[in-house]
């Protein structure tokens, strides 16, 4: 099937963002595509969010996946995109919504790593998931889905891949900063090779963010990519064919060895 990464700046206001993401959404069905990712935050971000996060979160959470449904049932294109839940706490959810070309909600993943590193802190204002992992089954392929700073743990995308994931789906807000960039694309080419399974993601790109959405074949090969661009998309053919011809050379889910993981401490000490 043909997938689209949507890549555009987030504003404060959910309508404005679900205008942009349907401009991006029928440019990627002209482009053919079956399925569109669009990034974190596509709701809106938090910077920019007029009011006290918990009680616009409450009032628009509804809106948000009913525009997106909207969106896929209008252009017959499976949508996935980032926003935030209510959580029943102060503290909402920041969760991926997965709708199918019919409009119906597939599934909804809560982000389980919250992103306190390089001096921010997303728990002082986000509540980290509870729902485990998830996969959903889209157009013939199956999807495991996480956002942003979940890309740094890499059991996160093995679990998945073991779990049957042909693609991982990958939204997010990606700070700048230095190596940033190198990170993300990293990151990327590693979680695809290392599973043998095609990464697609789709960041934001604003005054703080990266951009640089791109689609990465399971031999870390980028087919598809975007750099500074405001508002854009990239559009590549993703293959189970694909997966299955590098698995035959590199299968390296099936040379796993789960039997030998634990762990031995020495004791010893060197002789000077």
């Amino acid at each position: 099937m043909k997938i689209s990464v949507g890549q555009f700046r987030p504003t404060g206001v959910m309508a404005e963002n679900l205008s942009s993401m349907r401009r991006l959404a029928e440019s990627a069905r002209e482009d053919g595509a079956e399925l569109v990712l669009f990034p974190e935050e596509s709701m809106f971000t938090i910077r920019h969010v007029a009011g006290t996060l918990s009680e616009v979160v409450a009032q628009q959470w509804d809106g948000f996946v009913e525009g997106l449904q909207q969106i896929a049932e209008d252009l017959q294109l499976a949508v996935v995109a980032g926003g935030y839940e209510p959580s029943g706490t102060e503290l909402p959810y920041n969760t991926l919504v997965a709708v199918d070309e019919s409009g119906q909600v597939a599934g909804t993943y809560r982000k389980l790593h919250l992103y306190d590193a390089f001096k921010y802190k997303e728990s002082d204002r986000i509540q980290p998931g509870d729902s485990g992992l998830l996969t959903v089954q889209l157009g013939g392929l199956t999807f495991g889905l996480m956002t942003c700073y979940d890309l740094r743990f890499p059991e996160v995308a093995r679990a998945l891949a073991v779990a049957g994931a042909d693609v991982l789906l990958i939204p997010a807000a990606w700070f700048k900063g230095d190596h940033k960039i190198d990170h993300w694309q990293t990151l990327l080419k590693a979680r695809a090779v290392e599973n043998t399974v095609w990464v697609v993601a789709a960041g934001t790109r604003s005054d703080n963010t990266v951009g640089h959405s791109a689609i990465v074949d399971p031999l870390a090969i980028p087919v598809a990519h975007l750099g500074e661009e405001a508002e854009a998309i990239a559009t590549a053919e993703v293959t189970r064919e694909r997966i299955d011809e590098v698995r035959s050379f590199l299968p390296v889910l099936q040379n796993r060895r789960t039997d030998v993981l634990e762990v031995t401490v020495a004791e010893g000490q060197l002789t000077p």
